[in-house]
């Protein structure tokens, strides 16, 4: 079968589309004939040798990357009920990789079923995805009194929480890179979609509140843009952060929390991470339902070096997967 593999930590590409022996699932497992598989920032990291903090281990090499797919089961190891060829699932396959390939192999405890009006690429993109943005809401609580400003408003996660927050009423104001991204945002539910290339996007969007307070902060890219945007929380705020892809963490002073009254919060780590098969329920649930739509950017398995390329410098919007 054809598989992206790496042979060498290092630049995108590194990752090679080649032959690679065909996968048998062993007891417990099954085989999926995958449909999308999803690509995450912390695949580029790994990539180059690197975790960024994830607890997901360097893996020894040559390795086929990949945690996240979505398609049919076309066989089950021993011990597995027959019941299951056949039908789309989707998986995260945790610590293990093996997803950037036409098939592979996961663990019968972690499928979930797909209802046939749920393509694979929304499916990918709510078990991963949807799952971080899921337990980040469990923390934020937000409700229709809440203004909600979400930074890197048209990325995967920051586009599901452009919906949540339209969907509980509160206003929802997205911060994304470029009018067509903006414009993304505002198609997704946000009241205020602001470019966040304009030097004075934090004014423009003060101006455009005319008064109203920012109450809950989403920020996930931190940097300058995350920074200013912190800036803007209003008194009693609430922060809720989950990385800082804009180059490093938002910084704050015991002062800050004292005088403006605001909680500050990290979303990632043990806490979720104790959570993962209800968080990914829920996002799944969301999907189902439709009240989530993901949007994704794909690319054929071939390519999954443009992917990764096209990820690191944000030219994609929503969640970047492959299709075989």
């Amino acid at each position: 079968m054809k598989a992206i593999r790496l042979h060498a930590f290092g630049p995108a590409e590194n990752l090679v589309y080649e032959e690679v022996p065909e996968p048998v699932p062993p007891a417990g497992a099954v085989l999926v004939e995958v449909e999308a598989a999803g690509v995450h920032l912390v695949d580029t990291m790994i990539r180059a040798g690197a975790t960024g903090g994830s607890p997901i281990p360097v893996p020894e090499l040559p390795t086929v990357p990949g945690r996240e797919v979505a398609g049919r089961v076309s066989a089950a190891g021993p011990d597995v009920d027959p019941s299951w060829i056949g039908k789309r699932v989707v998986v995260h396959l945790g610590m293990v990789p093996g997803g950037y390939a036409e098939r592979a192999v996961a663990k019968v405890e972690s499928l979930y079923e797909l209802p046939g009006h749920v393509d694979a690429a929304q499916a990918v993109a709510a078990i991963g995805t949807g799952r971080t943005t899921a337990g980040i809401l469990q923390q934020a609580r937000l409700t229709m009194e809440d203004v909600v400003l979400v930074t890197s408003a048209a990325g995967g996660i920051g586009s599901y929480l452009i919906q949540a927050a339209r969907n509980v009423g509160a206003i929802a104001v997205g911060l994304a890179g470029g009018p067509e991204k903006a414009e993304l945002v505002r198609s997704l539910g946000a009241q205020y979609a602001i470019d966040y290339r304009d030097p004075d996007w934090a004014q423009t969007l003060k101006d455009a509140l005319d008064g109203q307070e920012i109450t809950v902060l989403l920020d996930g890219v931190g940097g300058t843009n995350g920074q200013q945007a912190f800036d803007l929380l209003g008194t009693g705020g609430r922060a809720f952060l989950f990385g800082w892809s804009g180059g490093g963490p938002i910084e704050f002073t015991h002062q800050d929390l004292m005088t403006r009254n605001l909680t500050v919060g990290w979303s990632l780590g043990a806490k979720m991470a104790s959570r993962l098969r209800e968080l990914e329920s829920t996002a799944l649930e969301e999907t189902f339902e439709g009240r989530w739509q993901a949007v994704t950017t794909a690319f054929p398995l071939s390519d999954a070096a443009t992917a990764h390329k096209s990820l690191e410098t944000r030219a994609t919007t929503g969640k970047v997967v492959l299709i075989p």
